[in-house]
């Protein structure tokens, strides 16, 4: 290490005998370091950074240690230790991203939905437990709106829908896309929180009329609702905040291909094994399949 910092003051332009001398080490013990081969430790180091780099770029600069662990290991077959490949991405300067949502500011209002869910965010197959709730993202020419309904079992981003305004018809549109898209089976559930949209009359027929449950949290409880909460966390540190955006459009695009793009069939996530939600799917239907 201290061979390291010569190395670096000299590349400064103070000279290797000055930085010797102030460090305490010999001259000829760092010259004889400098010109020493690489050993097969460095080599495999600098070999699984170059791949470590590419992990990290595939993602969009957003993955921390453990998915790109898991993208070596799962998505590549590589077999090596976690802490290794958080030191080699210290190393060489790669960080995930790392946002605290901004907590939005509606009063929530009566329920007419009985809570279903009560925190246990968990179903035995797709299509039995839905989430949904909204968002909002400032660009220069105003606020991007986005309702999103997550299937608890696969994690997966089943109905969306985007507009410049938070009406009732924002969340209808997200719920019937899901809809259309899946197919779900009477008594599925949908929880969401007490905001106005999901309180309107149009949200309840539209559940109604699809023969699926609608489920409410507590007032002014983001833990009943906690499996969005995560969700928006995600796309606000990976995509939301980690640029200006210009126009409405421009957002809008961007939020579509970053799920139906990358988070849907490519984010690893950790609740599924680091696999992401298409290809944890993909194995679950495959394995139903095979019995």
């Amino acid at each position: 290490m201290t061979f390291r910092l010569v190395r670096e003051l000299a590349e400064d332009g103070i000279s290797v005998a000055v930085a010797c001398r102030v460090l305490e080490v010999s001259r000829s013990g760092y010259y004889d370091w400098a010109t020493r081969p690489p050993s097969a430790r460095s080599l495999a180091d600098a070999e699984l950074t170059a791949t470590i780099l590419a992990v990290h770029q595939m993602s969009r600069c957003s993955y921390g240690a453990p998915r790109v662990h898991a993208e070596l290991r799962l998505g590549l077959g590589l077999a090596c230790g976690r802490k290794r490949v958080a030191r080699l991405m210290r190393t060489a300067g790669l960080v995930g991203v790392c946002h605290r949502r901004k907590r939005r500011g509606q009063r929530p209002l009566p329920a007419p939905h009985e809570d279903l869910v009560r925190r246990q965010f968990t179903a035995d197959g797709p299509d039995r437990l839905w989430c949904t709730d909204i968002t909002e993202h400032a660009t220069n020419t105003g606020k991007v709106y986005c309702a999103a309904v997550l299937d608890v079992f696969t994690r997966k981003i089943v109905g969306w829908s985007i507009a410049d305004h938070m009406r009732a018809e924002l969340v209808v549109d997200a719920l019937q896309m899901a809809i259309w898209t899946r197919q779900p089976g009477p008594g599925a559930i949908v929880h969401a929180d007490r905001g106005a949209q999901y309180t309107s009359w149009i949200f309840g027929h539209r559940l109604r009329s699809a023969g699926l449950l609608g489920s409410m949290g507590r007032v002014a409880s983001s833990v009943d609702n906690t499996m969005m909460e995560s969700f928006w966390s995600t796309m606000q540190r990976e995509l939301l905040d980690r640029r200006t955006w210009t126009t409405r459009e421009e957002l809008a695009s961007a939020i579509f291909e970053w799920i139906e793009g990358f988070y849907n069939p490519v984010r690893r996530h950790s609740g599924l094994g680091y696999r992401s939600p298409n290809d944890f799917e993909d194995r679950h239907t495959a394995a139903l399949t095979a019995a």
